[in-house]
């Protein structure tokens, strides 16, 4: 089952504004809605050149093929400075910089964002539909295109074989041979892999997207038992052994595998049974330094090429289905993608909302 075809994310809110009429001085780039305003492609190229800057912020290059893609676009415009700030920082500290740097050259002008935050931030977010907006499947776009899903996969458990023993089921993960040896990608308060993995863990152990209690109670078992190893994991935790175990998304449990060949084994599992996935939203800064440069890098995210790129990077792209139709997808890559799980549950907006509202509620108690 694709994860396209599994979301039923319930995107409600309204369109807020119309693309502006081109003026004397050109098309106004921070009110552009979509590539129409500008005329076509080569008009928004132009118009950002014309910027020459885009600032970026929590792009991991060792995230879903990110450094590929980020490269790749600096080699099509090097008219446009590339600034990546905060390459580790979470969703929430995203949105927090653009309050801290509003009006600032240096404020981020795009954000990559985890759905619960995205949610809760549409007043930051300035709409816009890209140019292949119709292959976007309804379930993974807010309507007005104030976010929009990129890139997903399934929440997943890498681990360590010559550490740990293989687990199967989530429950294994509570024994002692798994003391101090489980990380957690982040605060799931703000980080959305971490927010993820709580869900995951609430689908698996007799929860739902609807209620995530059963997923904060087992983190606080996990915890009591003295296996939650609260270290947030990164390559460099993984190759020395300090994390031998770590809730992540499949495609990074797996790119990790792949950066450490050689010099760690790492191992894959999605549990069977209920799986978790989820998609994470880009969105425009409403207050972009560089509003030409930040739909032209929007156009590129949802690109034939930056899209094989995430696929070449283990993620499930959220135009698969209309470019496998096509014949523009990268049909090895695609079909080399893990099996699926027999269930697939994708929380909704609203969901989301109250899953990070419980969390803000329960998660540090949980877990001191």
């Amino acid at each position: 089952m694709s994860l396209a075809i599994a979301a039923t994310l319930a995107m409600s809110l309204s369109a807020c504004s119309t693309d502006p009429a081109p003026t004397a001085g050109g098309v106004d780039a921070a009110t552009a809605t979509s590539l129409t305003a500008f005329g076509d492609l080569a008009a928004l190229e132009t118009a950002a050149k014309a910027e020459g800057a885009l600032n970026v912020i929590a792009l991991p290059r060792n995230w879903a093929n990110y450094g590929a893609v980020l490269d790749l676009f600096a080699q099509k415009y090097p008219e446009i400075t590339l600034t990546e700030a905060s390459p580790d920082g979470s969703s929430a500290e995203e949105i927090q910089a653009a309050d801290n740097l509003k009006g600032q050259d240096t404020a981020p002008d795009v954000f990559d964002l985890g759905l619960a935050v995205a949610v809760s931030s549409t007043d930051k977010f300035a709409p816009y539909k890209v140019a292949t907006w119709a292959d976007i499947p309804d379930a993974l776009k807010e309507e007005s295109g104030l976010y929009v899903g990129d890139y997903g996969g399934y929440m997943a458990v890498g681990y360590d074989p010559d550490a740990v023993p293989a687990p199967e089921k989530l429950s294994d993960l509570l024994g002692s041979e798994y003391k101090g040896k489980v990380a957690l990608n982040g605060d799931p308060t703000q980080a959305g892999a971490a927010f993820a993995g709580v869900g995951m863990a609430s689908v698996q152990n007799g929860g739902s997207v609807d209620d995530f209690q059963p997923g904060i109670d087992f983190f606080s078992e996990l915890n009591a038992a003295g296996n939650f190893l609260k270290v947030d994991p990164t390559p460099a935790t993984i190759a020395s052994g300090e994390t031998p175990v770590v809730f992540d998304w499949d495609y990074l449990n797996v790119g990790y595998g792949t950066t450490l060949e050689g010099q760690r084994n790492w191992k894959v599992v999605v549990f069977p049974g209920t799986g978790y996935a989820g998609y994470y939203n880009q969105a425009i800064n409403a207050d972009a330094p560089h509003p030409a440069a930040a739909r032209l890098w929007q156009e590129f995210l949802y690109s034939d090429e930056a899209q094989n790129l995430w696929l070449a990077g283990g993620a499930r792209p959220a135009r698969a289905e209309a470019m496998q139709a096509a014949g523009t997808i990268d049909s090895a890559l695609f079909d080399a993608l893990p099996k699926t799980p027999e269930t697939t549950v994708v929380p909704t907006e609203q969901q989301s909302a109250d899953a990070a509202t419980l969390l803000g509620e329960k998660w540090a108690a949980a877990v001191q």
